[in-house]
């Protein structure tokens, strides 16, 4: 199996569950976008990964209304990709992007916190730097020491 065939597969399966659902008239399906497609190395399993806008209770409506869709999204990606066994069909929930929003959401806070000029601390010097332990901060290796890729 060819690393480019299962590739260009998992894109245009992508694409065109994205269209099938789009063009769904089911009121339990809400805000749906497919974000990713992971195909068995036989091509007869495809998870296809959706990221769902809404509360909890709208995501698991959504995701028990795709799951009864399961049939038709199969039966209509038959019908668009010529394939010898058109692949068994699971929906999984994809909250990559809402970890990726709250993770923002936490480095902004973060980053608000540090605008405010932080207090000295008792270990720093007047430099500015933690004295006392003697350690090298420049992040350059100690020439008497291994350097980055273990070699003298």
């Amino acid at each position: 199996m060819s690393v480019t065939r299962a590739q260009r597969l998992r894109e245009e399966l992508k694409r065109e569950t994205s269209d099938i659902l789009r063009k769904m008239k089911d009121p339990r399906i809400g805000f749906v976008s497919v974000t990713d497609a992971e195909v068995s190395s036989d091509l007869r399993h495809v998870k296809i990964y959706v990221s769902i806008l809404g509360n909890q209770e709208e995501k698991e409506r959504t995701l028990a209304a795709l799951e009864h869709a399961r049939g038709f999204v199969r039966t209509e990606i038959g019908r668009r990709i010529r394939l010898r066994h058109t692949p068994e069909i699971a929906f999984r929930l994809d909250e990559s992007i809402e970890r990726g929003h709250r993770i923002a959401a936490l480095l902004r806070s973060v980053t608000g916190e540090a605008a405010v000029a932080p207090e000295p601390d008792e270990t720093q010097d007047a430099s500015g730097s933690a004295g006392g332990d003697g350690q090298d901060r420049s992040g350059s290796p100690d020439p008497g020491k291994e350097g980055a890729h273990g070699l003298r």
